[in-house]
């Protein structure tokens, strides 16, 4: 009903429909930009806390990356969370003094490695350990992803629906185990076992400091200390910007169309000439990289990485924010992955809070979180199984069953002494629903 009023609403020409357009990015960009500045920085008991946007960000990240496989792909994955895992743990072992290790530290053998790196990093140059800059750690943790993505889709990818669920359920399930048991492995202390990797260097900003004073920006300082929940919003902001705009154009190219022929018809596809098994592992792998930029950037925020974050619950989390935004819908899987995180983060909080000072209660919607949110699952899926921003080709699907229901209801058909049709052929997808001449 919604997206028919906008549609309405909408120029007719293409030149009006160019500048509505570009009004609107304009628009949403002057508004991402000002979002600090409506943020709490100092009460973290508010609507808006300034952490809580910047983890909106990096989980819109994430459902943009799992967007791409099981969105526009077709591919169900429940193992995203080995991609965020690798991410992470790529920045740390890069960004940290975990690297040089010695016989004397605490729990260590003499088969310990000693690594003292230093390449445009924010650390003192006294600190020992590998010391990299954080746009080189971004790019290797966006390469180590794409390469386990890979690694997992190859031998998995051969199967289908709940199986390829299964088996990247299983992935997910087994990476954090091995991270957690690699402690030592052979005298080698690989991931430090539950004991995590910190602290987490800062991110530096480089020649970026050198800019002036930017407009709705401000001055970008040399390094982001651990308070300046602004720059980095910022930071993430522009990656989330990089991947929309590939999600975009791959969508709108041959692979994208790719993706989405073997969505529908996996069969039809290969007939086609679709290489199935390439283009899913390029799904798995341009997914996958989404996870390990948003995973080292994670590190940065939170300065110790601990194998106990990397949950199933993390993978559940990302697959509902892409279904609950919209299969396939680039900002739908943005505005589910925000939504999803603010309440999770800090929206059961407040309005637990504005309940009990306006009821005189004492009720905890926090406790119940899990149970509201199948409650939220199954009203979407009953009255907006399409999600809140359905993707076009969804909308025109809708569109198309709803007139030929109409049709169907105003008597066509009985001019000739038939029954309209109340069913489809056999084997065949909603779009393709058979029509009378």
């Amino acid at each position: 009903m919604f997206t028919d009023f906008i549609e309405k609403l909408q120029p007719k020409s293409v030149a009006g429909r160019r500048i509505l357009k570009i009004s609107g990015y304009v628009a949403l960009l002057i508004f991402i930009l000002q979002l600090p500045n409506f943020a709490f920085t100092k009460d973290t008991s508010g609507p808006l806390p300034l952490f809580t946007i910047v983890l909106c960000a990096v989980y819109a990240l994430f459902a943009l990356g799992l967007n791409i496989v099981v969105g526009f792909a077709g591919l169900l994955d429940l193992g995203y969370v080995a991609f965020f895992l690798f991410g992470a743990y790529t920045a740390a072992w890069l960004m940290s003094d975990f690297g040089y290790q010695i016989s004397e530290r605490a729990g260590a053998s003499r088969h310990q490695f000693s690594f003292d790196v230093h390449f445009m990093s924010a650390a003192a140059d006294t600190l020992k350990g590998v010391h990299l800059s954080f746009w080189l750690v971004v790019i290797i943790a966006a390469l180590v992803a794409a390469l386990a993505g890979i690694a997992i889709g190859a031998p998995t990818l051969r199967l289908k629906s709940d199986y390829l669920a299964l088996v990247t359920l299983g992935f997910g399930e087994i990476l954090p185990e091995v991270f957690r048991n690699f402690g030592d492995v052979g005298g080698f202390n690989l991931t430090n076992g539950t004991k995590g990797i910190g602290p987490v260097d800062r991110v530096d900003m480089g020649l970026l400091s050198r800019l002036p004073k930017l407009p709705l920006v401000g001055k970008i300082p040399a390094n982001i200390v651990s308070s300046d929940y602004k720059t980095k919003f910022y930071v993430i902001i522009v990656f989330c910007a990089l991947f929309v705009y590939s999600s975009l154009k791959l969508r709108d190219g041959r692979l994208g169309r790719a993706w989405m022929a073997i969505r529908e018809d996996e069969l039809a596809a290969s007939l086609m000439g679709v290489p199935l098994m390439r283009t899913k592992l390029w799904a798995y792998a341009v997914g996958a990289i989404a996870g390990g930029v948003g995973g080292a950037f994670y590190a940065t925020i939170v300065g110790t990485i601990n194998v106990d974050t990397f949950i199933f619950a993390f993978s559940i989390i990302i697959l509902c924010a892409v279904i609950l935004g919209g299969m396939g819908n680039v900002w739908g899987a943005i505005a589910g992955g925000v939504v999803i995180t603010w309440f999770d983060q800090t929206g059961l909080v407040w309005l637990s809070t504005k309940f009990n000072s306006a009821a005189g209660t004492n009720f905890d919607f926090k406790s119940y979180q899990f149970g509201l949110f199948g409650l939220v699952l199954v009203l979407m899926m009953l009255f907006r199984p399409q999600g809140l921003i359905p993707a076009t080709r969804s909308r025109q699907v809708k569109k198309a069953d709803k007139q030929v229901l109409e049709h169907d209801h105003l008597g066509y058909g009985l001019e000739i002494g038939i029954d309209p049709p109340d069913h489809r052929p056999r084997g065949l997808p909603d779009e393709f629903e058979t029509r009378r001449p």
